[in-house]
């Protein structure tokens, strides 16, 4: 999936003002919430690199224009902000969505085409803890509230049986949780970026170096690069729709959407791809694996929701000491 959530500001801060787009939110997660519709035929069809490479070359195709703008952006950057901007379109595109890709369909092959999807959902957690490594920020004592039952759900859900494990059913969740890491990192090192790299700019660097980074992983698989015909509709959509599309109507959303309301909107994304799974894709879950669900979409929005009053609260209490 190609997606890499770059945070141009911080999680906490107060959207400009304007009409509150919540809605819109929700309609960009339900847009990735759709993924699975669509990766399945693909992915049953072509290797995992052979889709991750259309994913990219399909968006960077539309961002042509923009690219000399983007790439004369890059030349000017430090030599830690290229690498930063190297590794989120080579490794937080590119590479998470092949392992990603190999995941769906590995669990896909068992009838569960909803826990890779869901399981994106600890992208936040993984994101903080990056943060404190990379970025420097302090880590809350209260994170340690958040992460114990994000990882009970993240277990409930992986697996059928959670006390009896399939090494068929360690597989994806491994490689889910690695995609989601490095998604993960992609916005951390956006935020790192950010201040020196425009939204657009950024956005179409990550295409762009992600598509070198894709070549490399069909070089690596031995993946073909040409799909069959048959495909081409399929691929198109897929980068399209929960790919560029969805991640530009969240750009947008989020200019005029508080963070605590825009958390709260991408619970769209869990309950879309359960939906589907459940619906469309004839997936089947235990009691165990949508107990999970809902609490790793439970505990992340609540954390999404109290690092946000907890950041606005601070700004007040910041500017009245000033």
């Amino acid at each position: 999936m190609s997606q890499t959530v770059i945070v141009t500001r911080g999680a906490g801060q107060s959207a400009p003002v304007g009409r509150d787009a919540t809605w819109l939110v929700a309609v960009s997660a339900a847009l990735w919430g759709l993924d699975g519709l669509l990766r399945k035929p693909l992915a049953s069809e072509l290797a995992a690199g052979t889709v991750v490479l259309w994913e990219h070359i399909i968006p960077i195709v539309l961002l042509l224009p923009f690219l000399p703008s983007a790439l004369r952006a890059f030349v000017g950057l430090t030599r830690r902000d290229q690498a930063a901007v190297v590794v989120i379109g080579v490794g937080a595109s590119a590479i998470a969505t092949a392992l990603f890709t190999r995941a769906f369909t590995i669990a896909g092959g068992d009838g569960d085409f909803i826990t890779p999807l869901v399981l994106q959902k600890l992208q936040p957690v993984l994101a903080i803890a990056l943060a404190v490594v990379i970025l420097g920020e302090r880590l809350r004592p209260r994170f340690g509230l958040y992460v114990v039952p994000a990882l009970v759900g993240t277990w409930l859900l992986a697996f059928a049986d959670p006390l009896h494990i399939r090494v068929s059913e360690l597989e994806p969740a491994l490689l889910a949780l690695g995609a989601a890491a490095l998604w993960a990192a992609g916005t951390v090192l956006g935020r790192l970026v950010s201040p020196s790299v425009s939204p657009r700019n950024l956005t179409t660097l990550r295409f762009a170096f992600g598509t070198l980074g894709a070549f490399a992983v069909v070089g690596v698989t031995g993946a073909p690069v040409l799909p069959a015909w048959g495909d081409a509709v399929g691929l198109v959509l897929l980068a399209l729709i929960p790919g560029l599309l969805a991640l530009t109507l969240y750009y947008r959303a989020l200019r005029t959407t508080p963070a605590s309301r825009a958390t709260l909107g991408e619970l769209a994304f869990p309950a879309t791809a359960a939906t589907v799974g459940a619906l469309l894709l004839g997936t089947h879950l235990s009691g165990s694996q949508w107990t999970g669900l809902a609490v790793v979409a439970v505990t992340v929005t609540t954390m999404g929701v109290h690092e946000a009053r907890t950041s606005a609260r601070r700004r007040t209490e910041s500017v009245r000491t000033t």
